[in-house]
């Protein structure tokens, strides 16, 4: 499991980020693809494509992991 950190909302045009929140943590559900983009589970429960370059990565023990996927996806 991958998770990522918002530190951004800003510079993506027409493109909507109301849906993320800054400083919230979320779970990568695929790799960065040939776009720059990542699949994660936003504020809607709904899983969507944002740029990449909104999150940091944040490395966390296998334990953590298990306890925020479960926390995320609930």
């Amino acid at each position: 499991m991958r998770f990522v950190v918002c530190v951004s909302r800003e510079g993506c045009g027409d493109f909507s980020t109301d849906d993320l929140t800054l400083g919230r943590i979320y779970e990568v559900l695929s790799a960065v693809d040939s776009h720059g983009m990542v699949r994660i589970i936003d504020d809607t429960g709904e899983d969507y494509l944002y740029p990449n370059d909104l999150f940091e990565a944040v490395e966390v023990k296998q334990q953590t992991a298990v306890r925020l996927h479960e926390l995320l996806v609930a």
